[in-house]
């Protein structure tokens, strides 16, 4: 604020230079490295008994979960090697933190490393100390790592899902450093790679050797993933296509009159919802059959005779320019394990305007929805004596900007049939909000 400019860029607005720095002193600075966002908008995550905010930068925030208050800020990169890391970690249930993020690899090309945070320990040191990396999965382009926001988990393996959507590292250096731009100038498609996923054994720090292909699709979120008789099965929130979603969601288009916000939407990568299915033993002469031999999916996994294996999913949501997105389940008891439910927000035409319930098995839905009213992500509580996988309630703060006095409330509903619970009403404007979670008392 004392500046009067924007001085640290963001996503999709970049910094004003200094007017006191000309052309060559932002120049050298261009050696000192890249100043980056600590704006940690997007999620909160727990390490030990502490709590931090992050965003997709290297730099999270500790917070205190009480007050809301920033303790300190800590950057990643002294404790593991990655440039970055995604806003969507794993906690598993003993409190160990999984989460992944580019670096430089082998022969200084890029690569994405998968970084494991133990639980507290006796000795009650600081887990971030002893942060260190599992695996390394290697990058398909040397220069340009894919835009990646979550990945895969379960009990025994790492899946991560490379998509055409690409940062060009030279350009994200020079042109941000020289004479200003910011994230979204570095995005560009890959046209002709597809999507390459990835697999390894989480133990053993170890990449399957077996190539998974499949046709282009934007990903920003995982629903999950689970084991079953020598298949994996990875659902995904996917958006159709190499082009990048995030190209339809400038300020201006969404400031248009509604028939020009469809209208951009219809033009954009249309989403689906779906299920792919990763065989995990591979036998030669298997060549050009299908080799998913799980009696409940529709996914089809076919070894080519270049040994790569070519997937074609199962869609277990799509609706005209609806959207299933921002996935919750029952992750306590079912993240990394077969599963029926998830929770989602709505987007109508990128709008979010709606909560959906999915039965992944069935495809049966469950909506909430009132008029003027903008939801944000849903949250699952369970039960504390639940006997059912959706026994629980949902929790989403609710945007109405033309309700009166009271413009915003948090919603609680109920988790088998999405009806109203209850709902506290505020009195003051709440920002739309990405990810949180839910922390008992």
């Amino acid at each position: 604020m004392t500046e009067k400019r924007i001085v640290i860029t963001e996503f999709g607005t970049y910094a004003y230079p200094d007017p006191c720095k000309n052309i060559f002193s932002r120049f050298f600075s261009y050696f000192k490295g890249v100043e980056v966002t600590d704006n940690a908008l997007v999620n909160v995550y727990p390490v030990g008994e502490d709590y931090y905010a992050c965003t997709e930068t290297n730099f999270i925030t500790k917070i205190n979960p009480d007050t809301l208050e920033t303790i300190k800020q800590v950057d990643l990169c002294k404790y593991v090697s990655v440039n970055g890391a995604t806003a969507h970690p794993h906690v598993e249930n003993d409190g160990t933190v999984y989460n992944i993020g580019n670096c430089f690899g082998k022969n200084f090309a890029l690569a994405y490393n998968i970084i494991r945070i133990p639980p507290l320990q006796a000795d009650k040191e600081d887990p971030m100390n002893k942060s260190e990396v599992v695996v390394q999965f290697p990058c398909s382009d040397r220069f340009k790592p894919s835009y990646v926001h979550s990945f895969g988990l379960t009990s025994n393996y790492i899946v991560f899902v490379e998509t055409p959507v690409k940062i060009n590292l030279l350009k994200f250096l020079s042109s941000w450093s020289l004479w200003g731009a910011n994230y979204m100038d570095c995005f560009e498609s890959n046209e002709t790679m597809g999507v390459w996923l990835h697999v390894a054994e989480k133990k053993k720090g170890r990449l399957l050797n077996i190539k998974y292909r499949t046709s282009a699709f934007n990903l920003f979120h995982h629903i999950n993933t689970y084991e079953d008789n020598g298949f994996l099965i990875v659902d995904l929130c996917t958006w159709k296509g190499f082009e990048f979603v995030y190209n339809y969601l400038y300020l201006a288009n969404l400031r248009a009159n509604w028939d020009e916000v469809k209208r951009q939407a219809e033009k954009a990568p249309q989403p689906e919802a779906r299920r792919y299915v990763l065989p995990l033993n591979i036998d030669k002469s298997d060549t050009g059959k299908n080799l998913v031999t799980l009696p409940y999916t529709t996914a089809t996994a076919t070894l080519r005779s270049d040994e790569t294996i070519w997937l074609e999913p199962e869609v277990i949501f799509s609706g005209p320019r609806h959207a299933f997105e921002f996935p919750q389940i029952n992750y306590k008891k079912y993240g990394g394990k077969p599963y029926t439910y998830t929770y989602g927000l709505g987007l109508n035409h990128f709008v979010p305007d709606r909560l959906c319930k999915l039965n992944v098995k069935t495809k049966e839905t469950w909506v909430w929805q009132e008029p003027d009213s903008y939801p944000s992500e849903p949250i699952f509580v369970s039960h504390p004596d639940a006997l059912e996988e959706d026994d629980g309630v949902v929790l989403s703060i609710v945007i109405s900007p033309g309700a009166g006095p009271k413009p915003a409330y948090l919603l609680i509903l109920n988790a088998k049939d999405m009806s109203e619970v209850a709902r506290a009403e505020v009195e003051v404007n709440i920002p739309v909000t990405f990810h949180g979670l839910f922390k008992r008392a």
